[in-house]
């Protein structure tokens, strides 16, 4: 099993489970949007005796905008 880490974006410190520790891109719901994430950098702990194997996501891009407070309880009513 392997972890993606994603850094940035409205899914930044999230932790996914990774099917495929050399896929490039993820493209994640959100919402009723998508976002993409695209790897930087080697996998890390791909040892047999140190943990799962992570790879490092960076936000690219949102489909749509994203307004981080249209979640809010007012609106929910």
């Amino acid at each position: 099993m392997a972890i993606a880490r994603l850094h940035g974006g409205p899914l930044d410190g999230q932790l996914l489970p990774l099917e495929d520790p050399e896929l490039d891109r993820l493209i994640v719901p959100y919402s009723e949007t998508q976002v993409v994430y695209e790897r930087k950098g080697a996998p890390e702990n791909t040892g047999d005796g140190d943990g799962p194997t992570e790879a490092e996501f960076w936000f690219i891009e949102a489909e749509d905008d994203i307004d981080p407070y249209s979640d809010t309880a007012r609106e929910r009513r």
